[in-house]
């Protein structure tokens, strides 16, 4: 693994994301690249240029002090952590830094605690998500020296999502993960027929898997009034400790961040 994306707000999610990050690093050798988006207000942008510098140099001081004093951990002892501060104006940038810094996944935390931290909202962290070109990884609470176990990954056995698919399975193979593949199926007018699962799975296995489905990965059918609400009673009923999913710009997100 390259990279990987960390956005911060210097609060107590922002730290468990850093703790899981760290986890990740020190597993797959790799380095953590540190966001702060400071979110300089208009009202600082559009004074003249002698008190918007001075304005500006006093939030980035105030900045590193913070940085110094997070990044102050005895997880991160032998890991390589890069620093950079940012105006904070849309969540597309958070994509884009992803990008130029050649992050191959964002590791964030689900919720903040100031007017910094908009963008661990819920409803904001879905905005990342979904846009997202490379993983993201939302953590909702303190998970030390963490090793995912057993995942759900939520597949509808679409061919489109066979890329996302094939590049989940290589992160969960890097943790010998046991791997839960969960169809949600909705009385809505996708509802499909138990044959009609079965059709497209074995569809789905030929072209992923040149012929069956491995042994070791174990397939689901539940039933529910929601994707969220079969995923998280999946993800209970078999321990699982990470939930995954494909998004092609999915909406309605919010909640899984909550």
């Amino acid at each position: 693994m390259g990279k990987i994306l960390v956005p911060v707000d210097f609060s107590e999610h922002s730290a468990y994301a850093l703790e899981v990050a760290a986890s990740l690093a020190k597993h797959s050798g790799s380095e953590i690249v540190l966001l702060h988006m400071m979110g300089l207000s208009e009202a600082i942008l559009t004074k003249d240029s002698s008190q918007e510098a001075a304005e500006a140099h006093y939030y980035m001081k105030l900045t590193r002090k913070r940085f110094g004093e997070f990044l102050d951990k005895d997880f991160l002892k032998e890991i390589t952590v890069h620093e950079m501060v940012q105006n904070y104006k849309i969540f597309s940038e958070i994509n884009e830094v992803a990008l130029e810094v050649q992050a191959e996944m964002i590791v964030m935390g689900s919720h903040g605690t100031s007017g910094l931290s908009s963008i661990f909202v819920g409803s904001n962290t879905e905005k990342v998500v979904r846009t997202a070109k490379v993983p993201v990884l939302v953590v909702k609470k303190q998970r030390p020296d963490y090793r995912p176990h057993k995942v759900v990954y939520a597949c509808d056995y679409k061919v489109e999502d066979l890329n996302a698919y094939t590049e989940a399975l290589k992160f969960f193979d890097r943790w010998k993960a046991e791997v839960h593949l969960v169809f949600v199926n909705q009385p809505t007018e996708n509802f499909k027929s138990s044959e009609e699962i079965a059709q497209a799975r074995e569809m789905f296995f030929k072209v992923a898997h040149n012929g069956r489905k491995p042994a070791e990965i174990k397939t689901h059918v539940v039933s529910d009034y929601s994707v969220e609400g079969g995923l998280f009673y999946s993800a209970s009923t078999i321990g699982a400790d990470l939930i995954a999913m494909p998004t092609h710009g999915r909406k309605g997100m919010a909640h899984f961040f909550k």
